[in-house]
């Protein structure tokens, strides 16, 4: 018996398919190879294409199909995980109405603002535990405003992996810890904000039926099932955002673990009991993947959008014939602090951690004479690590104490520089694992098949391949502290 994951992620789609048995990751499938690009039609706008994320998902499973490891028709249940806070809107025929508004575009910024001060500041902590910001119900609200004609033929609005469901199944649906990441939801009274809904003028007709997160949203369609050579008795039993999936992928689940993720963005993601929010809705707090109305576990995330994303411009621009292998060996040969060459990573779009800002990404201290690929490219990690440890910082203000981080060893946590900069300059030993967000999908589907009992039976054989403790903390604590502030002076010239 296998379970299938999804994970639709900003650059491709990554599939998975894990054994019942064993828990083991039998066959892995990405398309498309290269990163699928995000399209900017204005500044600080960034939209993709549904239609394109569904085309993709089927050449992802074909391919996955195609490696002749496993018998397609003994697939029993079907995980998703997605790029969370996208707007995906659809007619009564299941018709995409537009491309999808994804999680980095900035143009609802002002809208949430106005938004949080008139619901009142205190009251949106309270009810929302954030500022509905630059979240899926203002991108929504922007629809209503500047795309009339668009709007007056949605049926359904959904997060990107409630729409890949829909393709898979012809059933919509969402949940709780969805909404929540739209900031649609009052934990609070336990609803849909009727505060959000009526400030914004949005009717709850719109909002797709709300069913646990680990359940069955869907059975897949005979054509899609005969297009894909999958079984039709196939459930869609578990669908999330990425964050929390990654959480769920490294068995963070209860009060006081962490996960973290450096992929197109970059995230620390915390598991708490308390209905926590930052007054300054810098770092943001949705319902977690474990979520109940009487086990109330959020997940506080801290999110910076200019992580991979920087890394992967910094390739292109610098280096576009070399792997990131290639990349990640050459910033190891440039010492501590990059020959004094600094890099401010935020030019992916208005950072929250930043207060909404948007600062562009910056390349500062450039010495012609001296510095050389390898000094960029390692000033690229090391900017990126601090990023972190600033926007951890702001965790810990807020009552969060990690002892240990998790992280899966991928993207740039493949890179040694990377992965052991960010122990050295947040001082937190880190755990690294196999699994990653496809896989965490598909023993998401085990669980809310009910093919595993518990969560605690999908992660019994769940171990780290290895630990990385503190070495260089004090040569990096003065580096650190100069690159904060230079963005200190840049935040405070805005």
């Amino acid at each position: 018996m296998y379970l299938l994951g999804i994970d639709l992620g900003t650059s491709s789609i990554k599939v998975a398919l894990v054994e019942f048995a064993t828990q083991k990751n039998i066959a892995t499938a990405q398309y498309p190879e290269e990163e699928t690009p995000i399209k900017s039609l204005k500044p600080g706008w960034a939209e993709q294409s549904p239609n394109e994320w569904w085309q993709n998902v089927q050449q992802a499973i074909l391919k996955l199909n195609a490696t002749g490891l496993f018998n397609p028709k003994d697939i029993s249940a079907i995980g998703i995980a997605y790029q969370m806070h996208g707007l995906v809107v659809v007619d009564k025929d299941q018709n995409v109405l537009s491309d999808s508004i994804i999680w980095c575009d900035s143009r609802a910024v002002e809208l949430g603002n106005q938004a949080f001060e008139s619901i009142g500041q205190e009251k949106s902590l309270k009810h929302l535990l954030n500022s509905p910001g630059n979240f899926t119900a203002s991108k929504l609200a922007w629809v209503k405003a500047n795309e009339p004609e668009i709007y007056a033929q949605i049926d359904k609005i959904m997060l990107p992996g409630d729409f890949i469901a829909m393709k898979l199944t012809g059933a919509i649906t969402t949940s709780i810890s969805a909404l929540s990441e739209g900031i649609f939801w009052d934990f609070e009274q336990h609803e849909i904000s009727k505060d959000v809904m009526n400030y914004y003028g949005l009717s709850n007709n719109l909002i797709p039926e709300i069913k646990p997160l680990f359940s069955s949203h869907g059975v897949l369609k005979a054509d899609i099932a005969n297009q894909l050579g999958l079984s039709q008795s196939i459930l869609v039993a578990y669908k999330s955002g990425d964050q929390p999936n990654n959480a769920l992928s490294l068995n963070v689940l209860k009060p006081g673990e962490v996960a973290a993720t450096a992929g197109t963005s970059g995230v620390i993601y915390g598991v708490s009991d308390d209905l926590t929010c930052d007054k300054q809705s810098r770092v943001n707090t949705f319902a977690h993947v474990t979520y109940t109305e009487a086990q109330k576990h959020t997940g506080v995330l801290l999110c910076i959008n200019g992580t991979g994303s920087m890394y992967r411009w910094a390739k292109h621009t610098f280096a576009p014939q070399s792997t990131y292998a290639a990349l990640n060996n050459l910033a190891a040969t440039a010492p501590i602090g990059s020959n004094g060459l600094k890099v401010l990573a935020f030019g992916n779009g208005a950072e929250r951690m930043l207060n909404n800002q948007y600062t562009g990404a910056q390349l500062l201290g450039i010495d012609l004479n001296m510095h050389t690929q390898a000094d960029i490219f390692r000033a690229v990690q090391e900017g990126i690590a601090f990023s972190f440890r600033y926007g951890l910082d702001i965790m810990r203000e807020n009552g969060m104490r990690p002892q240990v981080i998790r992280a899966g060893r991928a993207n740039l946590f493949l890179s040694d520089v990377f992965a052991q900069t960010f122990v050295d300059v947040t001082g937190i030993p880190v755990e690294l694992y196999e699994n990653d967000g496809s896989v965490g999908a598909a023993l998401g589907a085990g669980i809310g098949a009910g093919i595993f009992s518990s969560a605690e039976e999908a992660f019994k054989q769940h171990a780290p391949i290895k630990t990385l403790q503190p070495q260089n903390s004090e040569a990096y604590e003065p580096i650190y502290q100069d690159w904060k502030n230079i963005l200190v002076k840049q935040i405070n010239r805005k």
